[in-house]
């Protein structure tokens, strides 16, 4: 079956009985490995424990293909549930656990499969999807709902006191991997001190955009209008692993901003006035260049951007063409653009 959002939390501390096996996948590859280990948690107390625990990866099992069955029979010799987790699970698996799920061993044993960004057609996908006795849990990039929670539950865990400006600014510069944003709030968490304080400057020195850092480089530098730099930052963006999907929904969001304040300055308020009033503010860096885009796109032709950018997304998840093609030539025309009305 197919777990739903709001079932994922409870699912994950206390597994339904009936369940036998659970997918774990998404294109956020730091939340698949967060939930998994959560998730053998809930099975073993010692995800490590060697006479309960068989940790394979999905290649091994492809090669020896009655080994999934045999590890999952397996009982215990100090007792307790048997787990097996697998790895770099991908389409290739789809039919042998199928198989398994429609004839599995007797006994309590549990799987846990990792899986990547797998389309809504894998046939790993619908092998757990259509199965009673499996549960599949989609894993995608956190948007800025999921990281300001993020932010909350490790200053809590710490008793860290945000300054008011603090928190906005860590969910706008945090990226949308789980575990790269946990990293990065850590060692926010160890600067400050268990029951500290963190103030705007200090979490914009600790955790600055560096988990977002080529991909907001890609962003700015289409829209002040310099391609080289656009398609070097995007390039670099996209080797480190970034989605194009995610790549257009976050000029999404720049291109709103500037859309909202340059409808600020037709209202007739001053530019400093109309910044100022941007939610989430506006990361001080960043000022002297969102002033010179906004000489580029007045609220016209900012809204014609977002038009673009929402056609672009819709091809990138439907259309036949490569997604990371649809993201280069949409973050190039816009670059384009500004470089023409630049001129």
């Amino acid at each position: 079956m197919k777990l739903e959002p709001r079932r994922v939390d409870s699912f994950l501390t206390a597994p339904d009985a009936a369940i036998r096996a659970c997918l774990v996948y998404g294109p956020d590859r730091g939340l698949v490995g967060e939930r998994s280990a959560r998730l053998a948690r809930a099975i073993v107390a010692d995800p490590h424990d060697a006479f309960r625990v068989a940790a394979l990866t999905a290649d091994v099992l492809l090669a020896e293909p009655t080994r999934l069955h045999d590890e999952a029979a397996q009982l215990s010799l100090m007792g307790g549930r048997r787990l097996v987790h697998v790895t770099d699970a991908g389409d290739a698996a789809g039919a042998l656990f199928a198989r398994y799920l429609g004839d599995p061993p007797a006994g309590d044993g549990f799987v846990i499969v990792e899986g990547g960004d797998l389309k809504p057609r894998s046939s790993l996908r619908r092998a757990f999807e259509s199965a009673k006795n499996a549960a599949a849990i989609a894993c995608y990039l956190d948007g800025p709902r999921e990281i300001e929670t993020l932010v909350r539950e490790v200053a809590r865990s710490h008793r860290i006191t945000l300054a008011p400006d603090a928190l906005p600014y860590l969910v706008s510069s945090l990226g949308g991997d789980r575990a790269l944003s946990r990293q990065e709030l850590e060692k926010l968490a160890l600067y400050a001190g268990d029951g500290g304080t963190v103030s705007l400057a200090e979490a914009a020195a600790v955790v600055g955009d560096s988990a977002d850092l080529s991909l907001d480089d890609a962003i700015l530098a289409a829209a002040e209008g310099n391609p080289v730099a656009c398609e070097r930052a995007l390039a670099r963006a996209l080797a480190e692993g970034e989605s194009p999907v995610r790549v257009l929904r976050a000029a999404l969001r720049h291109f709103t901003q500037l859309h909202r304040t340059a409808s600020r300055l037709d209202d007739g308020m001053g530019i400093d006035e109309a910044i100022a009033a941007m939610r989430p503010p506006l990361f001080f860096k960043i000022k002297d260049s969102f002033k010179r885009q906004l000489r580029f796109w007045p609220a016209r032709r900012a809204a014609a951007v977002l038009i673009a950018l929402i056609e672009a997304e819709r091809q990138a998840k439907s259309s036949g063409m490569k997604d990371e093609t649809i993201c280069r030539a949409a973050l190039l025309r816009i670059a384009r653009g500004a470089m023409q009305a630049g001129a």
